[in-house]
């Protein structure tokens, strides 16, 4: 008789794969570690084969265990565009749609965006996460998240997953923000171009932030280290200590779309540009509330290049 294997435990399995451990797995999807274990057990029963070997600690996946993981995506996919279709099949469009987005898009992008979508679709339900670029694409790619809004810099392409389809939403021009209300040190008020900024306090993200690397390079380039005194991933902050003369910075200008500065901004050499797109998994584009949402976002984006005149032209 031809074994009947469950969904439920194949993304299990899946999930092993993916995460490394079975207590991340179990955290993730809100189980006890043993009832993982337990329905990993009876997965292998079921399949015949063995899916799970131990080298020390480390549980390790057999390669027949990663043909299932194969095809399980495959039959995840499947029943995304099933659940789609049938979506689709109603006259109103319903659902909910799971976001991630970085914190600027956060700010300039989704206070319209949901507006928008609740005069024309009112049952469509945001849930949205604030969540680092690269992170986001990779958990969106495993189904954390229905859409991202990712970001990326020159000479720094974010992580590309083939289930992820890539639509540009709008390009920002990428300057340095100097202090310049008028009790602000002196020493800020000499900065014409990057060079003049190689002595000067900065703010800037953490390590292992896209633009932290994009950065450094910048400065490197312009030939000097910079002094980064301040670290934060909340731009909110970042403004805040160029605005208050403590920190120069380098920032994209949706940060200041809709919003007045006293902050100077200075172009950098060869005009860098940061590029605002959305992803989402093949298997869900036709899904209706969630083309509505991008449908709704790409709609912001367009009037936010279109009325503010900081963002360039792209």
């Amino acid at each position: 008789m031809v074994p009947m294997l469950e969904v439920r435990r194949l993304r299990l399995l899946r999930e092993l794969s993916i995460r490394g451990t079975i207590a991340e797995v179990a955290a993730e999807l809100n189980y006890s570690p043993s009832s993982v274990s337990q329905q990993l057990s009876t997965l292998e029963k079921e399949a015949g084969v063995k899916l799970l070997r131990r080298s020390g600690r480390q549980l390790q996946l057999t390669p027949q265990a990663h043909v299932l993981v194969a095809h399980t995506e495959e039959l995840l996919a499947s029943l995304e565009r099933t659940e789609a279709a049938l979506a689709a099949s109603q006259t109103e469009v319903i659902g909910t749609v799971r976001v991630a987005v970085f914190q600027t898009a956060a700010l300039s992008l989704l206070p319209n965006t949901l507006r928008r979508l609740r005069a024309t679709h009112p049952e469509v339900r945001v849930e949205m996460v604030q969540h680092e670029p690269e992170a986001a694409l990779r958990e969106t790619w495993m189904r954390d998240f229905d859409l991202v809004i990712a970001e990326q810099y020159p000479g720094h392409s974010a992580p590309l997953y083939p289930e992820l389809d890539r639509q540009p939403l709008l390009r920002d021009s990428i300057r340095l923000a100097v202090p310049a209300a008028p009790d602000s040190p002196e020493e800020f008020f000499r900065v014409d171009r990057l060079e003049d900024a190689a002595n000067l306090p900065w703010v800037m993200e953490p390590p292992g932030a896209a633009i932290r690397h994009w950065a450094l390079q910048a400065c490197r380039i312009a030939g000097f280290e910079p002094d980064i005194q301040f670290e934060t991933a909340d731009v909110q902050a970042q403004i805040q200590l160029v605005e208050s003369g403590n920190a120069v910075a380098f920032l994209a200008d949706l940060v200041w779309a809709r919003r007045g500065t006293t902050a100077r901004h200075i172009e950098l050499p060869d005009l860098p540009r940061r590029e605002v797109f959305t992803s989402i998994r093949s298997s869900t584009s036709s899904y209706p509330a969630v083309a509505a949402f991008r449908a709704a976002l790409e709609e912001e984006a367009t009037l936010l290049e279109r009325d503010t005149d900081i963002l360039a032209n792209v």
